[in-house]
Order: C-alpha cells, then structure tokens, then sequence
C-alpha cells in the first residue's frame, strides 16, 4: 500500500533542498529553490531535527510531504541519491512537487472515500485513487511529461462534493478563502463551515465548534484551538493541527 505520510528516514532529505523559503516566523533563513539547507548533514539527514522550533524553523517542524520524500528516492529513484549520483539532482529535484501534488491528492481522497454521506460517490472516489496511484510508479520521465491539471481538477470536484454531502443540512457558514488572521472565534458556531483555504493565523478558536467544518488548505498557524471541538472536522491534516498546537 502507498504510503501517505512522510519517512524521513528513507527520503534524501528533499524537503530540505528543493523548495525555497524566506526569513521569517517560519524560517531563520532565506534559501534559494534547490539549495540545501546548512543544517542537512552530510548523510542527508536534519542537524537540528529535535531543535527545529528553538532554532527559528518552525515551517521545517510542521511539514509534511505525504509520503512523497520516500517515494521519489526509494521507487522513482531506485534508492539513489541526488548527492552520490548528481546527474540524477535537476530531475530528482523536479520530479519532488509532482509527486508531492499527487500524494497530497491522495490523502485527501482516502479521507474521503471514508465519509458516509459520500457513499454515492466511492465508485468515482476509487478510480481516481487507482488512476493517481498508477501515476506515481512512472519513472522521471513520464512523471514530468503528464498533465496533472485534468487529474487535480476531478479529484478536487469530487472532494468538493464530498464535502458539501458531508455537510449538507447544517447550514455552515462560507469562509472559503477568508481572510480570518488574527480573528476572535472564540465559542463560534463552525459546525459544517467551509474553511477551505482560510487564513486563520493566529485566530482565537477557543471552545469553537468545528465539527464537520472543511478544512482544506485552512491555515492554522498561531490559532488557539484550546477546547475547540473537531469532531469529524473533514481533511484536518497533522501537520495543520502541529502548527497551530506550538504557535501559542
């Protein structure tokens, strides 16, 4: 079975060259796309993994990349590392963001064949499943020659539906997108609320229902969810759960 949560220790440290970031509450440095940081070790593993908040890389410390790390360097690869074998670098690095696209879509799309409102449309659900997991057992090239848009646009259409099945009839509030930085939510009624891609950094969420609420892509950074209730909160992810549970 796909593994769809992220081993470091059988990934060649990719999350810690491929992307950039710049210097901020997430990051202690700025880094190019590409380069590695100065805390990977020479064996491709984190010089300050159980530091990383303390150190100023709070961003390192709630990322996750779904599985796709491991899968890149143990499968795509062949266990070969971009450091060892450098002809492999440029398309090791490229291949990463594809893989990681298709495993996120993969994990979502697990969570939501589960939901039993949705029940009509597992049949849908398990095909682009087994489509998207096909796809990445495809070597380099064929990794980046596809067109991942028509496969994100009905994977992402049959989330979408999900979420409203799962929702339907609680008359949620809409904040898809919303800017809720820094917002007093405390003892709110969420339950069935679409937060996909809200922003809600540092929000206080204190005793707020979310139950059943959409929470694709909400960013979660900072917010206070001290005795907020998440029961069946849809597509909550760990790593949205770590970053608001060590910003306090």
């Amino acid at each position: 079975m796909l593994e769809l949560k992220a081993d470091c220790a059988r990934c060649f440290g990719l999350c810690c060259v491929v992307p950039a970031f710049s210097r901020s509450a997430d990051f202690a440095i700025d880094k190019p796309a590409g380069k590695a940081c100065p805390n990977l070790r020479a064996d491709l593993r984190c010089g300050i993994h159980d530091r990383l908040r303390g150190k100023g890389f709070a961003g390192c410390a709630v990322y996750d990349c779904f599985g796709a790390g491991q899968q890149v360097s143990q499968v795509t690869f062949g266990g070969k590392d971009w450091r060892s074998s450098p002809a492999l670098r440029e398309r090791m690095f490229a291949v990463f963001p594809v893989m990681g696209r298709l495993h996120e879509l993969l994990y979502y799309l697990t969570e939501a064949r589960s939901i039993p409102a949705a029940a009509s449309l597992r049949g849908g659900i398990q095909a682009a499943i087994d489509e998207i997991t096909g796809l990445t057992g495809l070597d380099a090239d064929g990794l980046l020659a596809f067109d991942l848009q028509p496969r994100w646009r009905v994977a992402d259409e049959l989330l979408t539906r999900a979420s409203s099945m799962a929702r339907a009839g609680l008359r949620g509030r809409d904040h898809r997108g919303a800017d809720l930085v820094g917002a007093d939510l405390r003892g709110q009624n969420l339950r069935g609320a679409n937060l996909r891609g809200a922003r809600l950094i540092r929000a206080d969420l204190r005793g707020a229902d979310l139950r059943v609420a959409d929470m694709i892509g909400a960013d979660l950074r900072g917010a206070d969810l001290r005795g907020a209730e998440l029961t069946g909160a849809l597509f909550l992810t760990r790593s949205q759960l770590d970053a608001a549970a060590h910003w306090q």
